[in-house]
């Protein structure tokens, strides 16, 4: 007997296929269908399907501006998520989890826009987080950002 898709499981679904084309090099693909969900979900829809989708979102952005604008739309709903509604999706990952990464992406988003004490802010942010991120290739990979962009930004000045 087949298992009846539901609507959390088909949104899921939809943005991972988006995050795929993004992952492929088709940016201009993958941000149509970011927007088409968007519209669908609101700004006012479920917290977890507007953090998931504007996080990548950022990333199909040309302008630097616009990255910011979908970056913090991105740690607004994860501001309003609850580890149990996390949990619903994957019960090894818990909201604070998400933090380094989001802050991580504001300071570079920062630091392209030319405003080093706000990348500095969210970087110090991420890296105060990161005791949230596991011992495995994710964490490895955040800490590994961060420290990066901590060099960048001192070689900036």
């Amino acid at each position: 007997m087949e298992q009846q898709e539901t609507s959390e499981d088909a949104t899921m679904t939809r943005i991972g296929q988006a995050v795929m084309l993004l992952h492929a090099g088709d940016r201009e693909e993958a941000r149509n269908r970011f927007g088409v969900l968007w519209d669908e979900i609101g700004e006012d829809g479920d917290p977890f399907h507007r953090c998931t989708l504007a996080h990548y979102m950022a990333d199909t952005q040309d302008d630097a501006g616009d990255e910011l604008a979908w970056d913090l739309r991105a740690l607004a709903a994860a501001d309003g998520l609850t580890d149990e509604r996390v949990a619903q999706h994957d019960s090894s990952v818990a909201v604070r989890g998400f933090y380094p990464s989001l802050h991580l992406n504001l300071a570079a988003d920062y630091l392209k826009l030319h405003r080093p004490d706000a990348a500095r802010t969210h970087l110090f942010r991420a890296r105060a987080a990161s005791d949230a991120l596991g011992d495995d290739g994710y964490g490895d990979g955040v800490r590994a950002a961060i420290e990066r962009l901590e060099r960048r930004l001192a070689e900036a000045g």
